[in-house]
């Protein structure tokens, strides 16, 4: 089996997706970019040929859910594999949202494979979530721990991992990689690429960043009661642009074995609410205000993950820290203070 060259890339103009597209450009490849823009814009993609210094093969509009428009994509492209990102991703949101989350995430994707397999094209890298550990009874998680989603989010990419399992199990020409990254934070360490939501920031960087920055008064820390040193929720930080290498390495490792693979994506080390409070501040030489509020629901108090799998198994590991995490996102805040469309404007009055 040849390895990929022509990437389809959903989500791609998102926060992980958009930095996807530059390592994969960066590498080589040539990419099919598609989004519905409903957490992002189009202006990302201006930003990802600045810093590639190559042109993104094609870009298209659509909900992978329309079916006859993604059907027209592959028609006109010869795709060798797909990078899944798109899709719902905020904890807090689904719980409020659960029918719109599962039928994105897993609508989304039922949508995309059946338009795969009917085009000939086999081979996906599929993002995943630690959050589907749910509330972990011990720590650090790896791939064989159990499964238990605390949210509608956690329980649509449960549902897209049994979906695809099965998928690959009853049509061996599948072949899947999914990922499990845990939290995937920072930016492009030039600054032209970062975190930047539609509205309310859900999760806690770029919502750090903003109050940083003057957008916002001050953080709200949900919960301070948790059974963890300082109270509040710890997590595994992962740099995005690991993410995105590991990623990348995984379109070289599908062809190592057929069917369905999973592995975890972390560094191996929890760091509380306060312990990133304490690390931006430091980044952006102020402190960052801050208030405890009650616990949101569909949190847990710990994911750390456990990633030896993936080291041993490409020779893949993390090479980037917090302090790169909340520098880089910093920067990136201070270039684009108002977001990428605002600064847009501002570099063309």
């Amino acid at each position: 089996m040849r390895s990929p060259s022509t990437i389809l890339v959903t989500g791609a103009a998102g926060f992980i997706g958009s930095h996807a597209c530059v390592e994969l450009l960066d590498h080589g490849y040539e990419l099919i970019a598609v989004d519905d823009y409903s957490n992002s814009g189009p202006e990302v993609f201006a930003r990802v040929e600045e810093i590639a210094g190559r042109f993104v093969g094609a870009v298209y509009e659509l909900d992978i859910r329309d079916r006859r428009s993604l059907s027209a994509v592959f028609d006109r492209h010869a795709v060798d594999a797909v990078m899944h990102f798109a899709g719902r991703k905020a904890v807090g949101e689904s719980t409020r949202m659960p029918v719109e989350y599962y039928d994105t995430n897993v609508g989304g994707t039922t949508s995309l494979l059946r338009t795969m397999h009917d085009h000939g094209v086999h081979r996906m890298v599929f993002s995943s979530s630690c959050s589907l550990y749910g509330d972990a009874s011990r720590g650090p998680l790896d791939e064989a721990s159990p499964v238990r989603p605390t949210n509608p989010y956690a329980a649509s990419k449960w549902a897209c991992e049994q979906i695809l399992a099965d998928v690959c199990h009853r049509l061996p020409e599948f072949t899947v990689l999914a990922l499990r990254y845990f939290n995937p934070v920072g930016a492009h360490p030039g600054g032209l690429l970062g975190e930047d939501p539609s509205g309310t920031p859900d999760n806690l960087m770029p919502y750090l960043a903003q109050v940083a920055v003057g957008r916002r008064e001050r953080l709200h820390v949900f919960g301070d009661d948790y059974p963890t040193p300082d109270g509040t929720a710890v997590r595994d930080y992962l740099h995005v642009m690991d993410t995105v290498e590991a990623h990348r390495v995984a379109l070289e490792h599908l062809a190592d074995r057929p069917g369905m693979q999973i592995f975890n994506l972390g560094v191996g080390r929890g760091s509380s609410v306060l312990d990133v409070v304490a690390a931006f501040g430091a980044a952006c030489g102020s402190p960052v205000p801050y208030d405890i509020v009650p616990r949101r629901p569909g949190d847990v108090s710990e994911l750390v993950a456990d990633a030896s799998a993936v080291a041993h198994a490409w020779g893949w590991k993390p090479t980037r820290d917090l302090a790169d995490m909340c520098r880089d996102a910093w920067r990136f805040q201070q270039l684009n203070p108002a977001g990428y469309a605002r600064s847009a404007h501002l570099a063309n009055r």
